[in-house]
């Protein structure tokens, strides 16, 4: 696309953002755009499909969630957008009427009763698809026992630990709290430090070197206070207590519950792919341009300016150039930087090459029943395994998560008498497992889970895998330099960095929302300073701020 050059003004009429990739990120940013300016967003996405790591993948009409999407915020302005675009339908107006292949079924959200409400996949009288009320149910696996997570001070939890072991679990956790690590550098020195050693032996440090591929003592306690916050034995002790008395709030705001205790969430019935396709055709009904299989390759830039944004589009990855007023990347760093022109200075590319992803697989999993609890059918699973998601911490498999599809929406599942689950791994693109044929993958899934006895090899009706690269970005390589990057990027006065590898940060996508809101708050306010953008989740209280 020939045009004005970086040093003369533009004649192309309104100011153009070029936003790089279609995630919550993104989309988010091309919506308030729309909506609060003059600026026409471009969005170009490198995938055939919008919605990023948030969206809803189809096999043989069951879905897949990708790692699983809870929607919930502590911002009141990101739950009020979600709500605006799906609107969280009255309970007491009656059931959600959801439609499978070859049957009808009434789907009742947390305290429903009545008739009607509810139309297929949600919408309501006016058209629109409505967010449902899911109960949170997650446990932990751990040598054949199930225990809550997180961690409850309940009789299950002490049953399961049995007598001996949760006097040791005490002791060293008064042990922690007399005389705990400082100072605190280390995830392991986090976790220590809030739980008790003996607990963090038990459920921690093995998990996370699963997740992470290192052990806790090599990940920055940066991880601890960004994922983890508030969580510690203190505060599960007052939350059990405020159990105990009926004085938790189970409404889908929780607006005093730590993030991990929540009770309960907002969720599209037909997964978070639904919310980010609703988001999409509104961004194109208000005149957005959403472009898909366009993955960016360069930017060229001024000393102060990003102006050109090219890309390899289509089967046969032709290059494209679009100019660019505003710039918004929810590309990974790594990429961002190698592909900046004229090349960024030597420190900033040693830094960009050395931040660490890792990346993420699952493996679905149709079923006729699961062996777990002696035999669950499709229809005991409220009644035996109503978990949303389970992590597994037995030894000798490699397996890190269990999503069973059917709570977290009916409507996941094309036929209400199988279950449907998704087995998560956590690998590098090197490891052997990544690049195995899927049928090969998929045995070695079937072998892991039939030893821990979740399930029978002869009741898995059908199969599929899905690979995510750079799902999450990691706190240690060179994590700890990723200020450098910041400055460098700043410098560049129309370019936002948003999103989870956009910022190389663990964001949920209401964080990766909520950054993208605040990039459009700048410019619409006029402001040149950035830091606002970047201290989005790096406090616990952030959120609660906005």
């Amino acid at each position: 696309m020939s045009g004005p050059g970086p040093d003369r003004p533009s004649v192309r009429g309104p100011q153009r953002a070029v936003i790089i990739g279609a995630g919550p990120a993104g989309l988010t940013a091309a919506h308030e755009l729309l909506t609060r300016t003059g600026i026409r967003p471009l969005v170009l996405e490198a995938g055939d499909g919008v919605g990023g790591i948030s969206r809803t993948f189809v096999h043989h009409g069951n879905r897949i969630d990708l790692g699983g999407h809870r929607f919930f915020s502590k911002s009141r302005r990101v739950m009020k957008w979600w709500q605006d675009r799906m609107p969280v339908r009255d309970p007491a107006a009656g059931p959600i009427r959801i439609r499978y292949q070859n049957r009808a079924a009434d789907v009742m959200p947390a305290g429903a009763t009545g008739d009607g409400g509810m139309g297929d996949d949600g919408a309501g009288d006016d058209g629109r698809p409505g967010l449902m009320v899911r109960d949170r149910v997650s446990r932990i696996l751990f040598r054949g026992r199930f225990f809550d997570y997180p961690l409850a001070l309940s009789f299950s939890t002490l049953g399961n630990l049995g007598l001996a072991t949760t006097v040791r679990a005490g002791a060293s956790y008064l042990g922690a709290k007399v005389a705990p690590r400082r100072p605190e550098r280390t995830l392991e020195d986090f976790l220590i430090n809030r739980f008790g050693r003996h607990l963090y032996g038990t459920f921690f440090r093995d998990y996370t070197r699963k997740v992470w591929g290192v052990p806790c003592h090599e990940i920055p306690a940066d991880w601890g206070a960004q994922r983890i916050k508030g969580l510690s034995v203190s505060r599960l002790l007052r939350h059990a207590l405020r159990a105990l008395v009926g004085a938790v709030d189970r409404s889908p705001a929780q607006s005093g519950t730590e993030t991990s205790l929540i009770e309960r969430f907002l969720y599209p019935p037909l997964g978070p792919g639904q919310m980010w396709d609703r988001v999409a055709d509104e961004v194109r009904e208000l005149g957005g341009d959403i472009r898909l299989n366009h993955q960016v390759v360069r930017l060229h830039a001024t000393e102060s300016r990003v102006w050109r944004v090219e890309v390899a589009a289509g089967p046969d990855g032709r290059v494209e150039g679009f100019e660019a007023d505003w710039v918004f990347s929810t590309m990974p760093i790594r990429d961002l930087i190698a592909g900046l022109q004229p090349a960024p200075p030597g420190p900033v590319r040693e830094v960009a090459a050395g931040l660490v992803y890792r990346d993420f697989m699952t493996v679905g999993l149709l079923l006729r029943r699961l062996a777990v609890h002696g035999g669950v059918a499709p229809g005991d699973l409220a009644a035996k395994l109503a978990d949303n998601w389970i992590y597994v911490q037995e030894p000798g498999v490699s397996v890190g998560r269990i999503q069973i599809f059917n709570n977290w929406s009916p409507a996941l599942v094309a036929d209400p008498d199988t279950i449907w689950i998704g087995l998560e791994y956590f690998l590098n693109e090197s490891d052997r497992l990544w690049s195995l044929a899927d049928d090969r993958v998929v045995a070695f899934a079937v072998a892991e889970m039939a030893k821990i006895g979740f399930l029978a090899a002869a009741d898995v009706i059908d199969a599929t895998v899905i690979r995510q690269p750079k799902a999450y970005p990691a706190y240690f390589g060179s994590y700890h330099r990723l200020p450098e990057i910041v400055a460098y990027l700043d410098r560049f006065e129309n370019l936002f960095a948003i999103g989870r590898n956009g910022q190389h940060r663990y964001n949920n996508q209401d964080h990766s929302m909520l950054a993208a809101m605040v990039a459009v708050d700048l410019i619409v306010a006029g402001r040149a300073d950035k830091s606002d953008v970047w201290q989005v989740n790096t406090e616990a209280d952030y959120l609660e701020q906005d």
